[in-house]
């Protein structure tokens, strides 16, 4: 094989390799800010669940006080 395209093929596959690898760690930085991402919804959702819990409380209270009245 002339060593011309044997270097040419190692800087090839190099690139590949390198290319390989950078699309893999792409995809598991993508994979985590989704994980993240989702637990915050997770987070919100519930902080959101237990607002509206303690606004129909309120609301109900306010309804008896305001029938006493």
């Amino acid at each position: 094989m002339d060593k011309n395209i044997g270097e040419q093929l190692n800087k090839a596959y190099e690139a590949y390799r390198q290319a390989c690898m950078d699309r893999d760690h792409a995809v598991k930085e993508l994979q985590q800010k989704t994980e993240s991402y989702m637990q915050q919804i997770r987070e919100q959702q519930e902080k959101i669940e237990l607002q509206n819990s303690i606004i129909a409380k309120l609301k109900s209270q306010l309804a008896a006080l305001n029938a006493n009245r």
